[in-house]
């Protein structure tokens, strides 16, 4: 997802989902850019904004308050903008990403990170075992109560997305937003979904695949 957003050398970066800046670090530290990080958790912000401060980075990521589907931006702020884990927690994903394709200017890349269902029945089948019943095991060994159940919720919360807004759905968002030149790519056999796109230039029919 970084390299994606990195490769046209963007000024400025917005990181949604931000949660504790991993991913607004990463990206301040392979480009020049300044780098805005949003989440809507307070505790998260917190969190991140302790990291930011450790690395050394106060001077080039702030960290704001905020709803993926209700930007706090004008159009057109952003050179890249990136995303982590959100669509599973918006009511609208394909208004969501419709919003963060706003903010982005003509020209400028969206690349996201979600989790995604196996395609494969083998891997899927494996998978579903794994988020069922090794996660919230796992979680609870190691992080109590809690952490169980973090694991007993992910899985059964990525299977009702999917069933929801499938991936042919979420490739279709993304060209109703604007979004062309589209690409994905699918990590962790098939567990993982990076996908990345580039808003149509201004000089360019917003109704075209092609750039």
């Amino acid at each position: 997802m970084i390299d994606h957003a990195v490769s046209t050398n963007p000024a400025h970066v917005l990181d949604v989902a931000t949660g504790p800046a991993g991913v607004a670090l990463d990206l301040a530290a392979r480009t020049d850019a300044r780098v805005t990080g949003l989440d809507v958790s307070e505790d998260m912000l917190g969190r991140g904004r302790r990291n930011v401060v450790a690395a050394g980075r106060s001077s080039r990521i702030a960290l704001v308050l905020g709803q993926g589907e209700r930007l706090p931006f004008p159009d057109s702020t952003f050179d890249a903008v990136t995303f982590s884990y959100l669509l599973r927690y918006v009511a609208d994903p394909a208004a969501t990403i419709g919003e963060l394709a706003r903010v982005l200017r003509p020209g400028g890349t969206l690349a996201s990170l979600e989790f995604a269902v196996p395609p494969n029945r083998f891997w899927r089948t494996w998978w579903w075992l794994y988020t069922r019943a090794v996660l919230p095991v796992a979680g609870g060994l190691l992080g109590g109560r809690a952490w169980f159940d973090v694991g007993r919720f992910l899985g059964p919360s990525i299977t009702a997305h999917y069933e929801r807004f499938p991936l042919a759905a979420h490739i279709a968002a993304w060209e109703d937003a604007g979004l062309c030149d589209l690409g994905l790519r699918r990590m962790s056999l098939g567990g993982g979904l990076v996908m990345w796109g580039r808003r149509v230039p201004s000089d360019v029919d917003a109704g075209s695949s092609e750039p």
